[in-house]
This record gives C-alpha cells, structure tokens and sequence, in this order.
C-alpha cells in the first residue's frame, strides 16, 4: 500500500512539475529581450572598435592638440585648476529638480478626463507645492548670479 502511495505520489509530482515548469517557455519569454541585448552589445563593440580600426593613424603632435580646450577657435583662457562658482551648480540642480517635476504634469495633462476629479484636484496641490518651493528659493537669493 504504502509503495502504491508512494507512485502515485510521485506521478502526482512529476506531472505538476511538467505542468508548472516549461523551461522553453521562460527562454520563448526572455528570448526576444536576450537577442536585443546581444545584438546591442554587438553594435556597441563594432562603434567602438571601427574608428580604431579603419580610422587614419595620427602623430603625438596632433593628439596633443586635440586635448586642449578649444572655445569658438579662440585659445582658452581657463587654468586647470578653474573652479566654477557654486550658483552655477545651484542654478543647475535648481533647474534639473523643477524640469522634472514639471515632467510628471504631462500624462495628467494628457488624461485628464479618464483621471477624473481627483487628479484635478492633486495636480492643483502638485502645482501650488511647486510654486510655493519656487518663490522659497528665489525669496533665498538661490537664482541670483554673483
């Protein structure tokens, strides 16, 4: 009996496994996405390798010349050891942070019928929070350029 038990039990096992776990069809699923990426990754190495590889051979002179800074054909003027001014980074993490958030106003804008009242009455607060941040950070002086 208990060797009967054991065989069924272990047809029971063997035909869940086969129904639950179809190893071709993960790799159907992920095949399409593994392709992309190889072929990505191809392309990539082939950009990479064809300027080495086809392009014209140049002498120490040239390559010197190239690693200087060049500004509208004039010869600059900025030392190594320049440093930019802390209100540059400021003004462009202040730009970023609110160039994003304005992003997040164009699929409500888009669906704004299927979205309903609420999302009306959220994009109003989103958009009252973003002018209160923004008079905060002019009222700061963080816009001003010294």
């Amino acid at each position: 009996m208990t060797s009967s038990v054991s065989a069924l039990s272990n047809t029971l096992l063997q035909s869940a496994r086969v129904r639950w776990y179809k190893p071709h069809a993960v790799l159907t699923s992920y095949g399409p996405a593994i392709v992309f990426l190889v072929i990505g990754l191809i392309v990539a190495a082939a950009f990479g390798l064809a300027p080495r590889l086809l392009g014209p051979r140049r002498a120490a002179a040239s390559r010197q010349s190239q690693m200087t800074p060049y500004e509208c054909g004039l010869p600059s003027e900025v030392t190594r050891n320049f440093r930019f001014g802390i209100s540059f980074y400021l003004i462009a993490m202040l730009f970023i942070l609110f160039d994003i958030e304005v992003i997040f106003l164009y699929p409500i804008a888009v669906q704004l019928r299927a979205f309903g009242t609420f999302a009306l009455v959220e994009t109003a607060v989103f958009i009252t929070l973003l002018m209160i941040a923004f008079a905060y950070v002019w009222r700061r002086g963080a816009l001003e350029w010294k």
